[in-house]
């Protein structure tokens, strides 16, 4: 009796300790660690660069002012068409100054003088002529003495004589009359300067006009001065091109612009209709420093390409416009790829924590072409693998995970 007593307490003690022994494992024992998992699995995959762009016309032509002078009003609005020499302005000539009080009373006795000069030369014209017709008396009197055979009254040099002083008379008359001419386009020039001027304008249209005209066919981009005024020659007026041939402008970092190549495709979204195609024309060799919005100084390098989709797909996109460029520098139909978060590098050497039955085990991986978001697996990975995202240090070899 004593015995079987005995031995009911071994067994109960004994059960009492493998109950206390499993509340200390389960106590003591690590919590399961919260993951999130991916599925390895086969598709395509491309490598890409994605920059903001901005459509240009290829072609444009600046029309500036060709000469100083008055420009008329600029009729035309952006986005009109217009033809190769179509007048799109006039210039006339600058008008004339304004008179002041003391400008005006000078041009005024510029008048008087100019008509005193004028008579005064007259007065010379008038004595010109008396003695030119007196000396062409004289000469004609001596000349009709001598052409008498029977008396010598006359000698040739008295009829060369009076032969010269005609002519000289005549010089002089000629003479005086040019003086007149002159005095009277001075008294003419010092009208003009009294009466015409900004105050004071006869309506009528000046006589020189220059016209200013488009040079080729297209539509106008931008008006730099439409009003009327006085404008100087070679002042900008309005801007010109042909819409329809557009290149897309893209400013990417000097580290992703190494990579591009002329002919490499280009596709554009983001502009407010469907995808586009496009190839790249040409990668500029000089860059540029740029200031991103978060205040960093980059070296940029300007990239142009053209759109090579039809032109009913994007006829509505302008000069200036946004758009999306994405360059496709690597791409394949058929990859084993995993999100690139999943994999961490230790040594030089890839891994992942691939989830097998609630515990992840470290596994070497070798990766290839990646574009940030997802990488190729080429070896160590198969097609359904549970893989985790984002591991942190608490992950281990064998170490219990839970789901998210």
């Amino acid at each position: 009796m004593k015995l079987k007593r005995s031995y009911g307490k071994v067994l109960f003690w004994s059960f009492c300790a493998v109950l206390a022994v499993g509340a200390v494992t389960i106590t003591l024992r690590p919590d399961p660690v919260w993951v999130d998992l991916a599925t390895v699995s086969r598709g395509p995959l491309e490598v890409v660069i994605t920059e903001e762009g901005k459509t240009r016309v290829k072609d444009r032509y600046l029309i500036s002012a060709p000469v100083s002078g008055y420009l008329h009003r600029v009729m035309l609005e952006v986005g009109d068409n217009v033809n190769a020499g179509q007048v799109l302005t006039e210039v006339d000539p600058m008008p004339s100054a304004i008179l002041d009080a003391r400008s005006r009373a000078e041009a005024e006795a510029k008048v008087e003088s100019a008509r005193s000069a004028l008579n005064s030369a007259r007065q010379k014209v008038s004595a010109a002529e008396a003695e030119a017709r007196f000396a062409q008396q004289e000469f004609e009197r001596l000349k009709s003495l001598g052409d008498r055979n029977e008396n010598r009254f006359v000698s040739a040099e008295q009829l060369e004589q009076a032969r010269a002083a005609a002519d000289r008379a005549r010089a002089i008359l000629r003479s005086a009359r040019f003086d007149e001419e002159v005095m009277a386009h001075e008294l003419a020039a010092a009208r003009t300067r009294l009466e015409v001027s900004a105050a004071r304008t006869d309506g009528q249209h000046p006589k020189e006009r220059v016209v200013v005209s488009s040079p080729v066919n297209g539509a106008v981009l931008s008006v730099a001065r439409k009003s009327e005024g006085v404008i100087q020659g070679g002042n900008p007026i309005v801007e010109v091109g042909d819409p329809r041939a557009l290149e897309v402008v893209i400013e990417v970092l000097s580290f992703d612009a190494v990579k591009l190549q002329p002919e490499m495709a280009v596709r554009f979204d983001g502009w407010g209709g469907p995808e586009l195609e496009g190839v790249v024309r040409r990668v500029e060799p000089v860059g540029f420093e740029d200031i991103s919005a978060l205040g960093v100084e980059e070296q940029r390098v300007q990239v142009v390409a053209d759109i090579v989709s039809p032109i009913e797909q994007w006829q509505s996109l302008g000069d200036g416009y946004r758009v999306d460029a994405t360059f496709v520098l690597w791409s394949a139909e058929d990859v084993l790829s995993t999100p690139s978060s999943a994999i961490f590098s230790s040594r030089g050497q890839a891994y992942v924590f691939v989830a097998l039955d609630d515990i992840v085990h470290r596994q070497e991986v070798e990766t290839g072409q990646s574009n940030g978001l997802q990488t190729e697996i080429l070896d160590g990975l198969s097609p359904g693998d549970l893989v985790v995202r984002h591991p942190d240090r608490q992950l281990e070899d064998g170490v219990r995970i839970r789901t998210r």
